[in-house]
């Protein structure tokens, strides 16, 4: 019987893309509908649209915070991901129908045919999410699937921008890249000034690195450009991948300056604040692999684990953050803390609280 009800839906559903590729004449008769906006996702799939949609599905709360800071309408929103659900940072989407219990896991394909979405935002090149598949499944019941990811550097501008495009909201993109600009021009302007060979390597870890081999973050990953932007070096970032393991002696070998972990699985972050100090715990046990005790990331108490809003579209306010950590002779003045609290003031309309940074502290 459930079958058979998501059956009637799905076809409910294609008659109805069918009928909005047209449009009704005075004189009843249908005309092909035109199509006033088309973007191109980060799959380098075409979307066009006769006007902005007005039924979105969302999984992560990457693309949400774009469309926020866009002042995009959450109203349009009829679908999320459970990582909304129980969250002080999204509270408009509290009775929002759950369409999956996170951006990763398996979607209820009933849940999100029931809120009959026009257009389904997910990830486009997150290993854990099969964009291709989810496509295949959907769009055949006239729901476009868009994939954005809104957590690499390089893309990033381009992904709001598809957004703004999508919404209407150029102005507002617009004054964000200018707000972008500002902070960059900023951290540049001090990097500049540091030879290639004063900077500090960096070996940044997935959270996944508690197994016998490491591993690592390359140079196509999110945090890559980051670092070098913050006047760092990627260790690894010759090595092919999003992530990949390496051997423990790889990293002895290298001998970085400084040691990053991403926090995603990490209690910090909004309203998180570590409170079982799973943090130290990780360094602690980072600390104490074999051979690590003279590491020089180690023995200068140079290791980070950084939340995973700075990963997301949060990341320009976060550059100084990182920066002042790699240089803070260069960042004296500078207060990067300001920045974190304007990012969640200007575009969240709230206050920040929570842990974001969790740094080694060198046992007396």
């Amino acid at each position: 019987m459930q079958k058979y009800s998501i059956a009637l839906i799905q076809i409910a559903i294609i008659v109805t893309f069918s009928l909005s590729a047209y449009q009704f004449t005075e004189d009843g008769t249908m005309e092909a509908a035109e199509f006033n906006i088309e973007v191109t996702d980060s799959n380098g799939v075409n979307h066009k649209f006769s006007g902005s949609p007005d039924r979105v599905a969302i999984t992560n709360t990457y693309a949400a915070t774009v469309m926020r800071m866009l002042n995009v309408d959450s109203e349009i929103v009829v679908g999320v991901s459970g990582d909304f659900h129980g969250s002080t940072l999204w509270p408009e989407y509290a009775d929002t129908p759950m369409i999956q219990k996170s951006a990763h896991s398996e979607i209820d394909f009933e849940a999100l045919l029931d809120s009959r979405p026009d257009l389904y935002i997910v990830f486009a090149t997150n290993g854990m999410v099969d964009t291709d598949a989810i496509r295949e499944k959907l769009e055949p019941a006239g729901i476009k699937v868009m994939g954005l990811d809104f957590y690499k550097y390089d893309n990033l501008r381009y992904e709001i921008g598809v957004i703004a495009e999508l919404f209407g909201k150029q102005t507002e993109a617009k004054s964000l890249f200018d707000n972008f600009d500002e902070i960059e021009a900023m951290v540049s302007s001090r990097i500049g000034s540091i030879d290639d060979s004063s900077r500090p390597s960096i070996v940044m870890e997935h959270h996944a690195s508690l197994t016998r081999d490491p591993v690592v973050l390359t140079g196509t990953s999110q945090w890559n450009d980051i670092i070098h932007m913050a006047g760092g070096v990627n260790v690894f970032s010759n090595l092919p991948g999003h992530t990949t393991h390496v051997d423990m002696e790889a990293i002895l070998d290298s001998n970085p300056d400084m040691l990053m972990f991403d926090g995603i699985t990490f209690d910090i972050g909004f309203d998180s604040f570590d409170e079982e100090d799973r943090c130290k715990s990780h360094m602690e046990f980072i600390a104490d692999r074999p051979g690590f005790d003279g590491m020089a990331a180690v023995v200068n108490g140079n290791m980070a684990i950084m939340s995973g809003e700075f990963a997301g579209p949060m990341m320009i306010h976060g550059l100084p953050t990182l920066a002042k950590m790699l240089h803070p002779d260069l960042f004296e003045d500078i207060e990067p803390d300001s920045y974190l609290d304007s990012y969640f003031t200007d575009y969240h309309g709230i206050e920040r609280v929570g842990k974001f940074v969790c740094e080694y502290e060198i046992s007396g």
